[in-house]
C-alpha cells in the first residue's frame, strides 16, 4: 500500500518548535517533491513548504519564512518540516504530500498536483 504516515506535531507554546515527520510506504520518496500543507478551522488548504527530489526549497507562506525549514533524508525514506518561534496563527492541520512530476523536480502550492497524502496531524500554538 502506497501512503504518507505523519508524525510530530501536537500543542506547542507560542515561540515554541514544531517537527513534524513525513515517513513513505510502499514507494521510493527520492524521486518525488514533497509539500507541507496546512489547514487551520474555517481556512481553505494553503501549500506553506516544498522541497524538490534535488533538494531545493520553496516558501508559499510569507509568514512562515525563516521560521520554517523542510529538509528530506532519502536513506530513511522522510520528509521533515522544523518550525521555531511558533505563534498562534501557525495553528492548523499540518499535511505532507509527495508529488512525481518531473521525476520529483516541481515544487507546487496547488494541491491538485500531488499525487499522494498523509493523514494530517493537528498542531495547537497555545498556552
Amino acid at each position: 500500500q502506497l501512503q504518507l504516515v505523519e508524525s510530530g506535531g501536537g500543542l506547542v507554546q507560542p515561540g515554541g518548535s514544531l517537527r513534524l515527520f513525513c515517513a513513505a510506504s510502499g514507494f521510493a520518496l527520492d524521486s518525488y517533491a514533497v509539500g507541507w500543507f496546512r489547514q487551520a478551522p474555517g481556512k481553505e488548504r494553503e501549500g506553506v513548504v516544498c522541497i524538490t527530489s534535488t533538494g531545493g526549497t520553496t516558501t508559499y507562506v510569507d509568514s512562515v519564512k525563516g521560521r520554517f525549514t523542510i529538509s528530506r533524508d532519502n536513506a530513511k525514506n522522510m520528509v521533515s518540516l522544523l518550525g521555531n518561534s511558533l505563534k498562534p496563527e501557525d495553528t492548523a492541520v499540518y499535511y505532507c504530500a509527495a508529488a512525481g512530476a518531473a521525476g520529483g523536480n516541481h515544487c507546487s502550492d496547488s494541491m491538485w498536483e500531488y499525487d499522494y497524502w498523509g493523514q494530517g496531524r493537528q498542531v495547537t500554538v497555545s498556552s
